[in-house]
């Protein structure tokens, strides 16, 4: 059975947790940032959690993480 290639584009992407949750940063933040709030811009730095319904598309373009 051959290895199973990591999805490279996914792989710099996500990070996996501790506890094997899998982690995301958020999107929105690249350019045009004078029209968004400093709030906004804030609350898009922070880390979150991938959602369970696209949990199992990641894992698959992740496999040994």
């Amino acid at each position: 059975m051959p290895k199973i290639k990591t999805h490279r584009g996914a792989a710099k992407r996500f990070k996996v947790t501790g506890t094997g949750k899998i982690k995301r940063s958020k999107g929105y933040k690249s350019h045009l940032l004078t029209g968004k709030s400093s709030k906004r811009t804030r609350q898009l730095r922070t880390a979150t959690l991938v959602s369970a319904s696209e949990y199992a598309n990641i894992k698959r373009l992740l496999p040994y993480m």
